[in-house]
């Protein structure tokens, strides 16, 4: 059995990513749903306003699992517009398709005003739901197709800092998305067993990205032969792409974004190299990078 939830949270470009990484989703589209309580005022602007519709199996995630992501996504205290984006059609909005999910909204906007989480009132609406169509094709899942502006965009809007200021990473759900390595290695700082991973001894043409973040970390013309059963690089495509933390006798890598371990800084007369964990990584092939949305990056090659 498939059900629709409808979220609108600003710019509908940072609200599908972090649904995509859910069981159970079948679907997420961008596109506009229609306000039929806005004022008349209003009305000459917009009807609508940049949603998100999602179809979900709940058999393998409930509803009130989506209102928690949806609720750790946006600024439940601003009724004008999210972030950086201002206006009627950027409001924040939860759309209700049947009286279960009214319930379920409603019961979770009075814990979240209850948890002290904010000083300023809850006052994101919820709504009947009216109707929907969907974006430009062009506009669905943009954060894959367009990887580097989305995450140029959702940091200079304001809403990583805000997000990360107020919602500490709940990471249980990744158990859920992850394969038993992937998550002992990116979440629990792990090391997979040499020479049997994906990419220690990878001869192909492209780039590695963050298993879940998508941001770009190496590209394989920097990848070394390896003696010791993990990939190593002599540097990152983009240094900012990359945290180093002190670890006892070691530095540890992490991706910046999504703060997920990748592996160890290694130093050899007075010369660096990254070695990674294959579990941590996500390979692109050079002929599917604009398919990805990783086109600026064919400069590379």
């Amino acid at each position: 059995m498939k059900e629709y939830a409808t979220f609108a949270g600003g710019c509908f470009w940072c609200m599908v990513a972090p649904f995509d990484q859910l069981p159970g989703i079948s679907s997420i589209r961008s596109g506009y749903a229609k306000d039929e309580q806005i004022t008349s005022e209003a009305k000459q602007e917009s009807e609508y306003v940049e949603a998100v519709q999602i179809v979900w199996d709940p058999s393998h995630i409930m509803f009130e699992e989506l209102l928690n992501l949806y609720w750790q996504q946006i600024d439940p205290t601003d009724s004008g517009g999210q972030f950086s984006d201002r206006g009627p059609s950027y409001r924040a909005i939860i759309f209700y398709h049947n009286e279960k999910q009214k319930e379920a909204a409603f019961d979770s906007k009075k814990k979240l005003a209850q948890s002290g989480r904010f000083k300023r009132p809850i006052v994101t609406p919820i709504l009947p739901f009216s109707s929907f169509y969907e974006a430009e094709e062009q506009q669905q899942d943009y954060y894959r197709k367009n990887a580097f502006h989305y995450k140029l965009y959702k940091e200079g809007s304001g809403r990583t800092d805000f997000l990360t200021q107020h919602w500490p990473k709940d990471r249980s759900y990744l158990k859920k998305v992850l394969t038993p390595m992937q998550y002992f290695v990116t979440q629990e700082n792990g090391t997979e067993p040499p020479f049997t991973n994906l990419y220690w001894n990878n001869k192909k043409q492209g780039i590695y990205v963050d298993l879940l973040t998508g941001e770009a970390l190496f590209k394989t013309s920097d990848q070394l032969p390896s003696h010791t059963g993990w990939p190593i690089f002599k540097r990152p495509i983009l240094y900012g792409n990359i945290k180093r933390v002190p670890a006892q006798h070691s530095t540890a890598l992490k991706s910046k974004e999504g703060d997920n371990y990748l592996g160890l800084l290694l130093t050899e007369e007075n010369s660096e190299y990254y070695q990674v964990n294959s579990a941590a990584l996500r390979f692109i092939p050079k002929e599917k990078l604009k398919e990805e949305g990783y086109e600026d990056f064919l400069i590379l090659f």
